[in-house]
């Protein structure tokens, strides 16, 4: 007994040493964990520790030496590389804010058509503002996260009620959706605000020039463990094309898998890539996946869709239209064999969705009891286009239309 208390509190030294240097790490000391205390050699995986930390600090310190040098091969290449975006052409604040919500959580090349389209109809902060939240929300559909859209607009109508656009980024922290990250891009690329952005791909750099193998609970301890060396590294005086160049690098270069360290500029100050360990870092705790599987029921009666309207007050999808759940009301109308299962993911969450047939036409007291609820409503098919669908809900009506006429 007294030899696994001994063993608990010498755990719980050495882990605090480490966090204490920085170095986050699982509730396990890996291997160690399993061996016996008397098989437990402290002092030999206190050195290794040591050592580990050493060299972390000798690869920041060697990094941060050659900072002028990096920073140079990283604008040039930046400069003579980067890609063509709308954004980047002819800048301004508003393209810039617009963006940096659009690619919160999704791909360029998902953002690319969305951000054409929602210039021509909100081409600045103003005409943002004016907008009804429903319109904004309906040209945002696709995008996912609609949080961002509803944010966005009320961003607006806060700039637009000031006297003049905030400049450094804890005032844009003050608006709604806008983070440490999102307020460093936009401050740094609009008003060449000295801030660095911190980011998954500024993570996934830094960790891999410094071959930091520490092993974070998630990206926020990341981020808090990696934003004082990324302001360290940051080219003060160019600090839009840094940041910039930073998360393109990271985009098209130092990608997640199958980093193409070969072609990357600023590979002769990689650590990962002198030491061969680049595509394992960075080291994160893998997410719990919480899998959620949903009944759904596909009901077609003269010539309309029947649909479920989201609550206003719901945390996700507030206001938005997806086919109806199967609940005790309606189950009498589905047949046994599932017709459609589909597939898709919100954050940590896998959902499989399965769609049934009705066996039998509504009948009349069914069809009252449906006109009496709120959240449910029948949507003619042609006017699908007026109601806001949920991203895979819509993908997925378009596709079982086509089905359900074959």
């Amino acid at each position: 007994m007294a030899d696994s208390k001994f063993f608990e509190i010498n755990k719980l030294l050495l882990k605090t040493l480490i966090i204490s240097e920085h170095i986050m790490i699982n509730t396990k000391i890996s291997q160690y964990e399993k061996e016996s205390f008397f098989e437990f050699d402290y002092q030999k995986v206190l050195n290794k520790l040591l050592c580990l930390l050493k060299m972390m600090r000798k690869e920041e310190e060697a990094l941060l030496e050659e900072k002028d040098g990096f920073n140079k091969q990283l604008h040039e290449w930046y400069k003579e590389c980067h890609r063509k975006l709308p954004w980047r052409s002819e800048p301004s604040v508003y393209k810039t804010v617009v963006s940096e919500f659009m690619l919160q959580q999704t791909q360029v090349d998902t953002v690319l058509p969305y951000f054409g389209r929602w210039l021509e109809i909100f081409p600045n902060f103003e005409t943002l503002a004016k907008a009804n939240e429903e319109d904004v929300v309906k040209q945002w559909e696709g995008l996912g996260y609609y949080s961002r859209a509803r944010n966005l607009h009320k961003l607006a109508k806060g700039i637009v009620g000031r006297v003049e656009i905030p400049r450094r980024p804890e005032e844009w922290l003050e608006f709604p959706g806008v983070g440490p990250y999102t307020a460093a891009a936009i401050t740094s690329i609009a008003f060449m605000e000295p801030t660095a952005v911190v980011d998954g791909n500024v993570i996934r750099i830094l960790t891999r020039l410094t071959a930091n193998g520490s092993e974070f609970k998630d990206n926020g301890v990341a981020v808090k463990a990696l934003t004082s060396l990324a302001n360290a590294l940051l080219n003060e005086e160019d600090p839009n094309t840094h940041n910039q160049a930073v998360m393109e690098l990271g985009a098209t270069v130092c990608m997640r898998a199958n980093p193409l360290c070969t072609v990357c500029p600023v590979v002769r100050f990689c650590a990962g890539a002198k030491y061969g360990i680049a595509e394992k870092l960075p080291k994160l705790m893998p997410k719990k996946i919480e899998q959620i599987v949903l009944d759904r029921i596909w009901v077609i009666y003269e010539g309309r869709l029947l649909l479920n309207k989201i609550s206003s007050d719901a945390k996700r999808l507030a206001n938005m239209y997806e086919l109806p759940e199967v609940d005790e009301f309606l189950k009498d109308l589905i047949s046994k064999k599932t017709w459609v299962v589909k597939k898709r993911g919100i954050s940590n969450q896998r959902i499989q969705e399965n769609i049934y047939r009705p066996s039998q036409s509504p009948s009349l007291a069914m069809l009252k009891t449906i006109e009496s609820l709120n959240n449910l409503e029948w949507v003619g098919i042609t006017e699908l286009d007026s109601v806001t669908l949920s991203g895979p809900h819509k993908r997925w009506i378009s596709e079982l239309l086509e089905r359900d006429t074959d």
